[in-house]
């Protein structure tokens, strides 16, 4: 394969289950899964997910680590366990990275050792942990929460592995090829969407935001990029599998396309 493997986030079928999820993506061409761990009990399960991937004959890329408001009390409340926990199913499905975001605020030990903690699991482990772009919370259009430790832009900090979504720094206001850019070698990971620069975390289909996400694809072909390229899409909107099944067929014709293309000059 001359391009980057496309994958599909089971989280962009929510609510519909992980098991559902591998079920579209057989159905609309994806080449790979990233697992979200999750309040669906069948996603903190090694076992069943290795069954899926068989069956479907879809391998895991990625394991996205518990670290969400929502997953919160999922594989405990000790933060340093939930992404031991994320290496060992990654290990016991194949997959080569774990996705994380950075601590919360409020989670001030684990904040102050997290640089050198996800350096240390890596060492240990064997497992990329993929540390993402995130956003300030914003409590008006003038007043922004500085809502992450050590911050929300991975390029900041010496990760040797990080993830940029598209969405996330459209709240954010973040040029991602720029991040592309400044991150270099350390981009392993991509978390494929779109947005407005809406204060929601959209995760629109791509191309349908702002973003220029068939531009930041063309930058990713034209630089050699090496790592995972996984839809991370919100399709509670559509009112039938039909529909649903049509946002996911266009996300992943977008990105075949556009990691496909030749780069313009003025691109290269």
């Amino acid at each position: 394969m001359t391009r980057p493997r496309i994958g599909l986030s089971t989280v962009s079928v929510y609510p519909e289950s992980t098991a559902h999820a591998f079920s579209y993506a057989a159905r609309t061409g994806y080449e790979a899964m990233e697992i979200m761990v999750g309040i669906d009990a069948l996603s903190q399960q090694a076992a069943a997910i290795k069954q899926l991937s068989e069956h479907h004959g879809l391998p895991v890329s990625a394991v996205h680590a518990p670290c969400l408001l929502f997953t919160q009390r999922v594989w405990g409340l000790e933060p340093w366990g939930k992404l031991e926990r994320s290496a060992e199913m990654a290990h016991e499905v194949g997959a080569e990275v774990v996705v994380v975001h950075p601590p919360f605020r409020w989670q001030k030990d684990y904040a102050l050792g997290f640089v050198e903690g996800i350096a240390a699991l890596e060492e240990t482990t064997g497992i990329a942990f993929a540390v993402e772009n995130m956003y300030p919370w914003r409590a008006s259009q003038r007043r922004r929460l500085e809502m992450y430790l050590p911050g929300w832009d991975p390029s900041d900090e010496p990760y040797a592995n990080t993830t940029i979504d598209l969405s996330h720094a459209a709240i954010a206001g973040d040029d991602v090829v720029a991040m592309a850019e400044r991150l270099g070698p350390r981009l392993r990971h991509i978390h494929l969407t779109d947005g407005t620069g809406s204060p929601k975390d959209e995760h629109l289909v791509p191309g349908r935001g702002e973003m220029g996400a068939d531009r930041f694809l063309r930058h990713l072909a034209a630089t050699g990029f090496g790592g995972e390229v996984v839809l991370e899409i919100n399709t509670r909107r559509c009112r039938s599998t039909a529909e649903r099944e049509d946002d996911l067929r266009e996300s992943f014709e977008f990105a075949a396309e556009h990691l496909s293309a030749v780069p313009a000059p003025s691109e290269q």
